[in-house]
């Protein structure tokens, strides 16, 4: 169904006054079992050398989402796909650009195994960062992206809860033990293992047995089961991040912060 694409007569755009459309993507991985986001620093003014999430303008002859996996690519060589991505919100104060008013859409998505990441475009460098270190405000960043951070991350907290999103920061096939890790890197909280074991293996739907086991002389332990994800998306009955919910003896986790560049 097509739409009529001239402005009506006597419309005149210079009435109103000129903004900008930029977009930002917020990266999610887990490395050393911490949750960690990769930035860009920033190689131009304004805020130049700090670092930023990855992100850009939106250029006139393409979408949103096309412009974040594009900004996303040039300014770190990650290459992502549109079922990758989801949007977080838009982000319009007024003064939260020092060159003119500009409003950004900003995406999250979840990338397990990212290769290393490097500067290109306007990024003059490229890394990943813990997530513990933006909320701890130990590292300065550009405009308002420590707000869209901690944002997104409470998105990504709360969704664990309800769907089986965790599986996606996982390798193809994994243990309970890795998918309990992501819980854990995840909420920043320890979680009893026979009861999240006994959870997500009476989800149905989120698991799937590959039938095999890890090698018994990996670990020296027993062999665990070996899984992949499988096709359910929710869980019927949602996971607690608190770690007091499952077991009232266990100690908030704190990860090691001295691998945290």
């Amino acid at each position: 169904m097509g739409c009529d694409t001239k402005a009506p007569d006597g419309y005149d755009p210079r009435v109103y006054p000129p903004f900008a459309v930029t977009v930002d993507v917020v990266t999610f991985t887990i490395v050393d079992d911490q949750l960690q986001i990769l930035l860009v620093r920033r190689g131009q003014d304004p805020y130049k050398r700090r670092w930023a999430l990855p992100g850009g303008f939106v250029r006139d002859d393409e979408g949103l989402e096309a412009a974040a996996l594009r900004e996303l690519q040039e300014e770190t060589g990650i290459v992502a796909h549109p079922q990758h991505l989801e949007q977080l919100g838009t982000y319009g104060r007024p003064d939260r650009d020092p060159r003119m008013r500009v409003v950004t859409v900003a995406y999250w998505a979840i990338l397990a195994n990212l290769p290393e990441p490097r500067g290109g475009g306007d990024a003059a460098d490229a890394a990943l960062f813990p997530v513990v270190m933006i909320e701890a405000d130990a590292l300065r960043l550009a405009f308002d992206h420590a707000t869209i951070i901690r944002e997104a991350v409470e998105r990504v907290r709360s969704k664990l809860e309800y769907t089986t999103l965790a599986a996606e920061f996982c390798p193809p096939e994994f243990t309970i033990s890795q998918l309990r890790r992501v819980y854990e890197a995840v909420w920043n909280a320890r979680l009893e293992p026979a009861n999240f074991h006994r959870k997500v293996t009476r989800t149905p739907g989120y698991l799937r047995s590959t039938g095999s086991r890890t090698d018994p002389q990996a670990g020296g332990g027993r062999p665990a089961k070996i899984y992949r994800q499988g096709g359910a998306k929710y869980i019927s009955s949602p996971l607690t991040r608190s770690p007091r919910a499952t077991d009232p003896e266990l100690p908030e986790h704190t990860p090691d912060r001295s691998s945290s560049e």
